[in-house]
């Protein structure tokens, strides 16, 4: 099946709220519930190396965490959203149709490559992880799954450096806020990493072994802990809210909605 429009990823009416999924499971509440279980599986077994992920940093690396986190729940695990997506008022995450996500990404990319991580102090750290986890989030590249994605994304940037992430030292609340404010204004291209930073500085303890590309999550850190999932039945058919976008309670959103990216189309 072809999912390139809003509708595609929905059941028809009367379960039009919920996401096809491989189970076949129209209840959103038992989705949300099947969902944890097989990606809190899987993200463990990535997070111990148990999978070869090539840890290129890129648009492939992206797409290889969420097929093996996703693959058991939907038909489209590692696949981009086709489709504009936003979250609350203002601007939208990455534009599909303008190139947009692809650029987002090869920041991401860029950012990584560019950062000698093993010599970063702590501060310095959270500044550059900050910054990379912005333009990761603004991509938005999945029609679901991004949040935990992304954790596991940036656990590998940190397997760079000389400290693991622990998301668990920061409530979801804190996390969510953070990634809302760091969204880039409208119409704008670039994120504004500021509230993320001291988010990752919290989170960032020091690595006993050192630098690793293949280093295991850390002591009593589960797969729960390391991810702030978004429920899968907080998908939505409602149209694109409007309004103003300044201040945390207006930028804080909740499910995705169609929406169009709504920024230049042009980085830096």
């Amino acid at each position: 099946m072809a999912f390139d429009t809003w509708e595609s990823y929905f059941y028809p009416p009367p379960d039009e709220g919920t996401l096809r999924n491989l189970f076949d499971e129209r209840d959103p509440v038992v989705l949300t519930r099947l969902e944890y279980v097989e990606t809190a599986r899987r993200q463990r077994e990535l997070l111990a190396g148990q999978v070869a992920i090539p840890k290129t940093y890129d648009a492939d690396h992206v797409r290889a965490i969420h097929r093996h986190l996703f693959q058991d729940v939907y038909a489209w695990a590692g696949e981009f959203r086709s489709v504009n997506i936003s979250k609350g008022a203002g601007r939208g995450f990455g534009d599909v149709k303008t190139g947009e996500v692809d650029q987002l990404l090869d920041d991401v990319r860029k950012r990584v490559a560019g950062t000698d991580w093993g010599r970063l102090d702590r501060d310095t750290f959270a500044e550059r992880a900050a910054t990379v986890f912005a333009y990761l989030n603004q991509a938005h590249p999945f029609r679901e799954g991004n949040g935990r994605t992304g954790k596991v994304f940036m656990e590998h940037v940190a397997e760079r450096s000389r400290f693991t992430l622990d998301f668990g030292q920061v409530t979801p609340d804190v996390w969510n806020q953070a990634s809302q404010l760091s969204r880039p204004d409208m119409f704008s291209y670039a994120p504004e990493p500021a509230s993320l930073v001291p988010v990752f500085r919290a989170i960032a303890a020091p690595r006993t072994s050192g630098p690793s590309t293949s280093a295991p999550p850390g002591p009593g850190r589960s797969a729960a802990r390391a991810s702030y999932p978004r429920a899968a039945t907080q998908a939505t058919n409602q149209p694109p809210q409007t309004g103003p976008q300044r201040g945390p309670q207006a930028r804080h959103g909740g499910p995705y909605m169609p929406g169009r990216g709504s920024g230049t189309g042009q980085g830096r």
